[in-house]
Order: C-alpha cells, then structure tokens, then sequence
C-alpha cells in the first residue's frame, strides 16, 4: 500500500518516513516544498492532487498542518494524517481543520485543548518520539577526534531566536505597549510550566502590534480569531525565548564551562564558549551523548508539550538537563530519568552536583535512554496514528 508524504524540509521526517516504511507501507514523497520555499498554495494544491488522482495513496501525511491540504484530501475522500512538531502553528485556526477526513496529531495539551473542540473526533494529542535506532549508529562511530570536538561540560544546542523574532522588527509600537510587554516577558520568565501571555495579553497591545506589521498572520473564515494567539506566541513568544535563552546561558557561564553550538548571533553571550551550528543528523548525536549535561529551554509557545530536543537528548544516552514542563512527568521520572529545574537558582545548583555526580549522572541518563527506547520512538507514534484510520 503507498502513502503520500508532503514534505517541507523538516528534520524529522526521514526518521518517520523510515518508521512507516518498517511497517510495510510504501511512502511516496513529495518534495516541491523544500525546493522551492515561496510555493504557492494553488502550486501545492496542484501537486498535492495530481499525485492523489493518479496514485490513490491510503492516506496522505505531513509535519504540522496545511488547509489546502486538508481540503483537497477531503474532495478526494483520502485521509489527510498530519502531526505538529512546532508551537504556534496558527493554520490550525482555519475552517479546514473541521473536515471529517483529517486526523490530526498534536503534541501539545495546550494546543490540543484549544483546537480539539472544533473536531473533537478526529484531533488527539501525541506526544513526539525519538529516533533511538539512528542515533545509535551515529553514537557507536564517535572517534577520538569527536570526543575532543564535542565532550562538553554543558552545552546547548539550538537558536538563541534573535533571527526569527518579528517583535524586533516593528518600529512603530508606542511606547505603552514596549513597556506592557516587557512587563510580560519578565513574569513569564519566572513562571515553569505556565504561559500567561495570551490570557494576559490587552487588546489594544493586540492591536498595535497587528497594525504595525503587515505580514501580521491572517485566514479566511477561521474557526475564531487567531490574533491574541498568534501575537501571544509568534511574536512576544519568540522575544521571550531569545531572552530566556541568553540569560540562562550568561548565569550559567558565570558558574561553569558552557559551550554553544548556534547559527544565532552571539555577541550578548558573556564567557560562553560558542561554535558554529553542528549537522543536525550527523554531528548533534554526538554532542548529547558526549556532554555531560545537556541543556534543553523549551519556548514558551510549547506550552504543555515537550519539545523534539528532549527525545533527542535521551535518545542518543545523554544527561538531559530541562526546564519544567507540565507534560514532564506524564512520561518521564524527574532524577530518575532525567533532571528539571524550575528557577534559575535551581538550575545552577542541579548542575553543580551532577557535574560532581558522575555515577549519578550516567544512572539518570541510562534510564532515560531506556525509557524512550521502550516507550517513545518514531515507530510507536506510527502506529498510533495509523490505528486511526483503521
């Protein structure tokens, strides 16, 4: 049986496409997206249903969620899967994610109780997954050289998101809504497993930010008005995590060795050692399972959920070391599995210990490869979604 997988580029899927392949599926791909990134949604539509008519896959997949998409599968009566791996995804507002042929996959509770209610049958909540088999190949062909390249004492590997914050750009904001949203930023940076911006968020702060962009997100016939989300989470979300980010690594340099790998530009880091950004599938395995803590700040727009970079870590056998996330312990046993900190002061005092706690360290970071090769990897998600359609 063959299925169709649009394609934009994102780093997992040639882990998924390998995970329905090993359950006997044919996949099918579509890759107009990644060569050419300004695609229209009439050229997508096109693609997408000349495939469709002359192939008639069992169903069609994506990362994250396409109205065009959603529309044609549901004209040709073809299942349309998709999950999100992202926060925000604002498409989820369209009147498309109504359909009775979509089933869709969010990782986020936040998320999920937010858009479920506009077709309560066919969204779920899923959490993401690992691709422990992979990084087991890359993990046992670490060399020497490696080690000397990437064993760390601390390292985060990611954005700082000073390249993709729209908020700095808007020039025009007055000067009540810098300061009401700089009030936002700094609560919020107090608060672990806790997003106040959207309920917090004025309207005329709304306002003004949508009036002072013109790429400000918008939809035909939305199931309910994107913007407070969308200003919430692409906008002042996207500024809190270029703070959040900064800050913590500038406190824990103060402490410790801290080592970056980021494309991001760097110049408000202070004695943290930087680096250019690593190969996602080749040279970041290395970095989590030769780092003896590794460092996950998961973006306020992630509400609930828990981002890709943590199955990651435990994947490759590596100490994750992360905020707290409401989600946290639904799968996983904090200084069991891993570790979480909740303030700053905690953060810095768990990773003096752990970095005096060798045995300690690899214990927690064993349990944890364990648990997520036993319970959370692209195969199990696989199977979830397909039982949908069954």
């Amino acid at each position: 049986m063959e299925i169709l997988f649009y394609r934009y580029g994102s780093v997992c899927e040639p882990d998924i496409i390998h995970a329905f392949r090993q359950t006997g599926l044919t996949v099918l791909e579509d890759t107009t997206e990644i060569t050419n990134k300004f695609i229209s949604d009439a050229d997508r539509l096109l693609s997408v249903e000349q495939t469709i008519r002359r192939k008639h896959p069992l169903f069609l997949f994506s990362i994250n969620f396409y109205p065009v998409i959603a529309d044609i599968c549901h004209i040709y009566r073809t299942p349309y899967l998709c999950w999100t791996v992202d926060c925000p995804v604002p498409e989820l507002f369209s009147s498309s994610i109504r359909h009775d042929t979509n089933r869709i996959f969010l990782f986020d509770q936040a998320q999920y109780r937010t858009f479920a209610p506009y077709n309560p049958e066919h969204i779920y909540h899923l959490p993401l997954a690992s691709a422990a088999e992979r990084f087991d190949r890359v993990v046992h062909s670490v060399s020497g050289s490696d080690q000397a390249a990437f064993s760390c004492n601390i390292s985060f590997v990611g954005s700082l998101y000073n390249e993709k914050n729209p908020l700095h750009a808007l020039s025009g904001l007055s000067a009540y809504s810098k300061g009401f949203i700089q009030g936002l930023i700094e609560s919020s940076l107090k608060v672990y497993g806790y997003n106040p911006v959207e309920e917090a968020l004025a309207d005329n702060i709304i306002a003004d930010i949508k009036e002072n962009d013109a790429k400000f997100f918008s939809l035909k016939n939305p199931v309910a008005n994107p913007d407070r989300y969308v200003a919430a989470h692409s906008y002042i979300g996207m500024e809190i995590a270029q703070t959040e980010r900064i800050r913590t690594l500038n406190q824990l340099a103060m402490h410790f060795p801290v080592d970056l790998f980021t494309l991001s530009d760097t110049s408000e880091l202070k004695n943290v050692r930087t680096h250019t950004g690593v190969h996602t599938l080749t040279e970041m395995p290395k970095i989590f399972h030769l780092s003896k803590i590794n460092l996950n700040m998961t973006i306020k727009p992630i509400q609930t959920g828990l981002p890709l970079r943590i199955f990651d870590i435990l994947g490759c056998g590596g100490f994750l070391m992360t905020n707290y996330q409401s989600e946290l312990c639904d799968y996983f046993e904090i200084g069991v599995d891993l570790e979480a900190y909740t303030c700053m002061e905690e953060l810095v005092e768990k990773c003096a210990y752990y970095l005096s706690h060798d045995r300690q360290r690899a214990q927690i970071a064993q349990k944890g490869y364990e648990k997520v090769c036993s319970l959370h990897t692209y195969p199990h998600r696989i199977h979830t979604m397909i039982a949908s359609i069954i």
